[in-house]
């Protein structure tokens, strides 16, 4: 009977090991199964293109001043006439504008062309073009009301501008070709010119005075592409929702417009500059605003002021950090990424610290640091063996074909920012998408390791992106379109 006792005990023993042993074994590979997943993203393949029709943004709307951010060449833009998807300017088109773009900001920032708010002595006949910004590659337009009575006009916005401008009437000069009516500042009764002898024309660094006997005030700006934008410096009623006016709101009334602005009527300058919107706008909004640019071209993203653009949850925030001799850019620290769920051990912060970092609402692609670069392309490059290779792109150099499937995997990719921030990025912001037969890693390298880091727009698809000027920070939350 003892015997038999032992013999059931020992029995019982090995079975409850055995089922402990199973409980271990399944709770692993539920943690693996898991980590795998957090390490993952998981896409279908028609989630990266545009749908025909036009999706709204949930949040936007619930916000008391916000503004539809609008793609330019997607089926929501009043700028294509057909309403269609299709796209009105090139892959190719869109990449070359982006890197003189980019070469403009690094010559720019390499040279320490800052101190925008110069005073610029000009002679009255003799107009040079300053430094401004590329603009042609802004991809994300709103729509904002200026005169008495108001005028609807799209502009597009660029938190690396600091002048908001729009072609005027009787354009004197030339004016290009754009979807609004070019806005007619005679029928307004709210608008006046600025003269030369007003403190506002002196503090302006392209300004300069017109020949006329009433010496209106005169800016001149010329752009990465060798856009440009001349005409009088002016004050005007600038409406942002039916409850929202800002008077006597400084701006460009353009007079001789050329260059590749694409349909918009003009520009609306979200630097740190003491002329941008923000700045001018700050007793209204305290230098607060935040942005979300929709996942793909068919839907709707919003660009909202004041206090109601810092209410998602989410938000986490790093601190802004000083470009040198610069009072434009928005600066900010990065000081690692990691690839699927892995942070990479050749990017620190170190890494970025010789040329420094900005946050760039009109840069399309991000650019890195090559040591940086060849890190997480290699990284990806790993996760991503199964995939057939595609050819590269001028720009791009880590493509794949898609063309068979419809599903795919990607691996997370997180970005690290000072402060403990880190922000993970959605399938949108790592892939760039030209065909199914072409979908390329959407990163690119620096020219050296001394040129600045530029956090593009593709990067802050779907992140609810607020920049705390007062505050001196920027935050970053997930889902910030729906």
């Amino acid at each position: 009977m003892h015997i038999q006792m032992s013999s059931f005990l020992l029995a019982s023993l090995a079975l409850l090991f055995c089922i402990s042993s199973l409980e271990k074994s399944f709770a692993f590979q539920a943690t693996k199964e898991s980590n795998n997943l957090r390490q993952h993203h998981f896409v279908h393949l028609n989630s990266l293109f545009p749908s025909s029709s036009c999706s709204s943004s949930a949040k936007g709307p619930k916000r008391k001043a916000s503004l539809e951010v609008v793609h330019k060449h997607g089926p929501c833009s009043q700028l294509n006439h057909s309403g269609k998807a299709e796209a009105t300017i090139s892959h190719n088109d869109i990449m070359n504008l982006d890197n003189e773009r980019v070469k403009y900001i690094q010559s720019r920032l390499s040279k320490n062309l800052g101190g925008e708010n110069r005073v610029k002595e000009l002679d009255s006949t003799t107009l040079p073009a300053k430094s401004g910004r590329l603009i042609g590659s802004g991809n994300y337009y709103v729509v904002v009301g200026l005169g008495t009575p108001k005028r609807d006009l799209s502009l597009t916005f660029d938190t690396g501008s600091y002048l908001t401008w729009t072609q005027c009437e009787p354009c004197a000069g030339s004016c290009y070709k754009q979807q609004d009516p070019i806005f007619d500042p005679s029928k307004s009764s709210s608008y006046t010119n600025i003269k030369c002898t007003s403190s506002l024309c002196t503090q302006f660094r392209s300004a300069g005075c017109s020949s006329s006997t009433d010496a209106s005030c005169i800016y001149d700006v010329k752009y990465g592409d060798n856009s440009i934008s001349r005409g009088f410096l002016s004050q005007e009623r600038l409406t942002i929702t039916a409850t929202d006016i800002v008077h006597d709101f400084l701006f460009g009334c353009g007079q001789d417009n050329e260059g590749l602005f694409r349909g918009t009527a003009g520009l609306m300058g979200l630097s740190r500059h003491p002329i941008s919107f923000v700045q001018q706008t700050s007793s209204i909004y305290n230098k607060i605003f935040s942005y979300c640019l929709p996942s793909t071209p068919s839907s709707l993203g919003h660009l909202t002021f004041g206090a109601s653009a810092a209410t998602n949850a989410n938000l986490k925030y790093t601190p802004f950090s000083t470009i040198s001799g610069e009072n434009s850019f928005y600066g900010l620290d990065i000081v690692g990424i990691s690839v699927g769920g892995t942070k990479l051990p050749a990017v620190s912060s170190s890494t970025f610290s010789a040329g420094g970092s900005i946050i760039d609402s009109g840069t399309v692609i991000t650019r890195l640091p090559p040591t940086a670069y060849a890190a997480l392309r290699s990284a990806f490059r790993q996760f991503m063996m199964k995939y057939p290779v595609a050819y590269g792109t001028r720009l791009f150099d880590t493509c794949y074909d898609f063309s068979g499937y419809k599903e795919i995997s990607v691996p997370r990719i997180d970005f690290e920012f000072a402060g403990g921030v880190t922000v993970e990025l959605p399938p949108v912001g790592i892939l760039y998408v030209e065909s199914a037969q072409q979908v390329c890693l959407a990163f690119a390298a620096n020219g050296n390791g001394n040129d600045i880091t530029i956090f593009g727009n593709v990067q802050q698809k779907t992140l609810e992106v607020v920049y705390d000027v007062e505050g001196g920070r920027i935050g970053f939350g997930a889902a910030g379109c729906n």
